[in-house]
Order: C-alpha cells, then structure tokens, then sequence
C-alpha cells in the first residue's frame, strides 16, 4: 500500500542519515562486555553444528562400514567418508533448527553500531566463538564412540 511504502521510505532515509552520521564520528571500540555478547552469540549455535556434525558422522561411518563396506569391501576411510557425505547432508537440513533452538534459548543479537561490527575486535571475537563453539560441539559429538566397541569386537571375532 502507499501509506506502508511512504513509512518504510521514511525509515529507511532516517537510517541513512544515522549512517552518514556514524561515518562522520570516530566511534569507540566495542567494550569488553559486547566482545563476551559477540563470542558467545556466535559460539552457541555452533557447539550445537560441531555436535550433530560428529555424532552423526561417527554413527553413519560405522554403520557404513559394518554393512555397506563389509559387503563392497570398502576400507574404513571410504566409510568415514561416505559418513562425513551423510553428516554435511544432515547438517542442510538442521541448521535452520540449531539456530532456532539458540535464539530460543535468548540469544540476542549483540547491540552494535555498523562500524562497531567492522572492527577487528568484534570479528576476531566473533572467529573465536565459532572456532572454539565448534570445538566444543565435537568433543561433545563424539558420544557414539561409547556405544560403538562390541561392534567392532564382534566383527573381528567374524
């Protein structure tokens, strides 16, 4: 409609004036509480990437290889391939949940100018989140290594 085009034109050239403003002002460096908000921001949702990516790898490549591979004779890697294939598939698939699952868990999105989010501060703060998030997610991911021993056992005793 023409009154909600009017309104959003209006919206948009306030935040292009605040924008031109902000490129006018020298603008402080996130303070080391927005650096903690960004770290755990981007550090959350991917523990829960790292989890699902591993366990579901380490669950497919060892199913892979017990029945495929037995049957085909492909060797433990082509399984743990073919498991990590399966694992980035399922990965498509949940990762608009994980990231539902982290904003329901209250994870708001840091409050930062534009030029704030653009320091290097903010996105080395933000790497470290990811990195150590994923990290974290698959040491955590690797539970089926517990549920997987008598398997292998069994299958050697075969």
């Amino acid at each position: 409609h023409a009154s909600e085009r009017s309104c959003l034109l209006r919206e948009l050239h306030r935040f292009e004036s605040i924008a031109i403003a902000q490129e006018k002002l020298e603008v402080a460096p996130p303070s080391p509480g927005q650096l903690r908000h960004v770290f755990f921001h981007n550090a959350l949702p991917f523990v829960g990437f790292g989890f699902l990516d591993n366990a579901i790898m380490i669950a497919a490549g060892t199913q892979i290889e017990l029945s495929i591979g037995v049957v085909l004779g492909i060797s433990t890697m082509a399984g743990a391939a073919l498991g990590n294939l399966v694992s980035d598939l399922a990965g498509l698939g949940l990762a608009g949940y994980v990231e539902a699952l982290a904003s329901r868990l209250g994870l708001s999105i840091p409050d930062l100018t534009p030029k704030q989010a653009d320091m290097w501060q903010t996105r080395l703060s933000a790497h470290l989140g990811k990195a150590i998030g994923v990290t974290i997610g698959c040491i955590l991911g690797m539970f089926p290594l517990l549920f997987f021993g008598d398997e292998e056992e069994k299958l050697e005793e075969k």
